[in-house]
């Protein structure tokens, strides 16, 4: 049976928030890890992306801080209690925008903080107090070496998408901020997949946590049908096309392994007529909320992105992913994946495999204990041109008043005789014509067709021959003379 928000004995406050938010029936993770957050002991949870890891160690802990909340509007009475660290800005805003809707009726602040915007409004909101701080670990590092943040009062730290924060490199932060926090705390960590070092870590600050799978490690949403078709790269966009008319997708993200191949697909789509976003790392945090505001609002159809966008990202109704690269981590396929068949709805995955994919689709298959079926696609028309350059080559000579026509030989003979035809080499100079571009006529010097003779050993060389009778310079012609300055020198008297 499942569980229900309302056995939860919540406080009148929160249970009001979540009936509004339309929360009935709590998720496997949600059912099994707020129970044990409410005891106040440490945590290990390891649960697919999309099953509801956000409200699991939120709502506990709001919870649970509600003997400290209070009108005061003093700073010191709203210290920093809980602090919640995320891989990513978008995933952060994601989380802080969540808390303050379970929040919204009691009189706990919260708020977030993160890079790629101004220090400044931040550092203004932290001096006002707050008791639940998000936050990415390079930011807060920004503001504890500031003294912007303090954290000596914290007795709740999370650490979600804890595997993607060691990816990219985050140990080192995260083991400076947790020795800014008191030894005396509680301490959740959740991931969507459990890796030996995420293993060691929750071995180096969590004390004996318990420990709540909910789902195979690695394992796939069952409600995401996924697709692997052969593609040649300047195939994948046509395939892409052919996937979105004939099933009337509306919206898909689009995946790719660099920022560059984002930012071109995504000015390659806009041109062919899609309303197009891109999400990578080199934009700005402005420009990268914009972009996901105007893709939940339907005002853009495809958001190409890199895996910044992959974790966590809770966006409703997102009916296809596709995935232009296959990753190169198989632990990314899954969470790219995630982005559709969220909250129990479908969704469609496609991967595009080119000939060189074959060693990271086998990675896949590992990773998510499934045989893969690449499939092919017949594709209607003509292959499209993989360039203008080649769209060139590829119109009718006829079309174009190409060479091709005019210079092609009609028989053996014609061939030989252009073959020993000089206007003809690959080096000979084109001019341009009405019939297309020909051989340009080419000047002749009588001289170099004479066959080589010989140099006589008893004539003597020119330059012997001339020898007394060419006047001698004494100054070599490559010597400047100088020239001559008047001077005036004083006599003595």
């Amino acid at each position: 049976m499942t569980a229900s928000f309302s056995n939860l004995s919540l406080a009148p406050t929160l249970a009001r928030a979540v009936a509004e938010m339309g929360y009935e029936s709590m998720t496997p993770i949600q059912a099994e890890a707020i129970p044990v957050v409410l005891t106040g002991q440490d945590v290990m949870g390891a649960a697919q992306t999309g099953t509801g890891k956000t409200a699991a160690f939120s709502l506990p802990l709001l919870q649970r801080l509600l003997k400290h909340e209070n009108a005061s509007t003093s700073p010191a009475r709203h210290p920093v209690r809980a602090l919640v660290l995320l891989p990513t800005r978008e995933l952060a805003d994601q989380v802080a925008q969540q808390i303050k809707l379970y929040a919204k009726y009691t009189q706990l602040r919260s708020m977030v903080v993160f890079g790629g915007m101004d220090m400044k409004p931040q550092t203004a909101e932290l001096k006002k107090g707050v008791e639940v701080l998000v936050a990415t670990p390079g930011r807060l590092l920004d503001h504890i070496e500031a003294k912007t943040a303090v954290l000596n009062q914290v007795e709740y730290v999370v650490l979600d998408e804890a595997d993607r924060m060691l990816d990219i490199g985050f140990l080192p932060d995260l083991q400076r901020i947790l020795s800014y926090l008191p030894k005396q705390r509680t301490t959740l960590l959740f991931s969507a997949t459990f890796s030996p070092e995420i293993k060691r870590l929750a071995g180096s600050y969590l004390q004996n946590p318990v420990t709540i799978e909910v789902a195979r490690p690695n394992e796939t949403a069952s409600t995401v049908e996924q697709r692997f078709y052969a593609a040649q790269d300047d195939d994948k966009r046509r395939v892409i096309h052919k996937i979105l008319t004939d099933r009337g997708l509306q919206q898909a993200f689009i995946f790719t392994n660099s920022k560059l191949g984002c930012a071109r697909l995504a000015r390659t789509l806009e041109r062919e007529g899609y309303k197009t976003g891109a999400l990578h790392g080199d934009k700005s945090q402005d420009e990268r909320l914009k972009a996901l505001e105007a893709f939940k609002k339907g005002e853009v159809n495809l958001l190409v992105c890199t895996d910044v966008a992959a974790r966590g990202l809770d966006i409703k109704d997102v009916p296809a992913v596709f995935n232009f690269d296959v990753p190169f981590n198989a632990e990314d396929y899954v969470h790219r994946i995630g982005r559709t068949g969220r909250a129990g709805a479908s969704g469609l995955a496609v991967t595009l495999v080119s000939p060189s994919d074959t060693r990271l689709v086998g990675d896949i298959e590992k990773l998510i204990k499934k045989k893969i079926d690449i499939e092919s696609m017949a594709l209607d028309g003509d292959r499209a041109p993989r360039s203008r350059f080649e769209g060139e080559r590829g119109r009718s000579d006829g079309e174009r008043g190409g060479r091709h026509d005019a210079e092609r030989p009609r028989f053996d003979g014609e061939r030989q005789r252009r073959d020993h035809d000089p206007r003809f080499a690959l080096d000979a100079p084109r001019e341009r014509r009405p019939g297309g571009f020909r051989p340009a006529p080419v000047s002749r010097d009588p001289f170099f067709d004479k066959p080589y003779e010989a140099p006589q050993a008893d004539v003597p060389a020119v330059w012997e021959s001339n020898r007394g009778t060419m006047p001698r310079s004494p100054v070599s012609a490559n010597i400047k003379p100088k020239r001559k300055v008047a001077a005036l020198f004083k006599t003595g008297e």
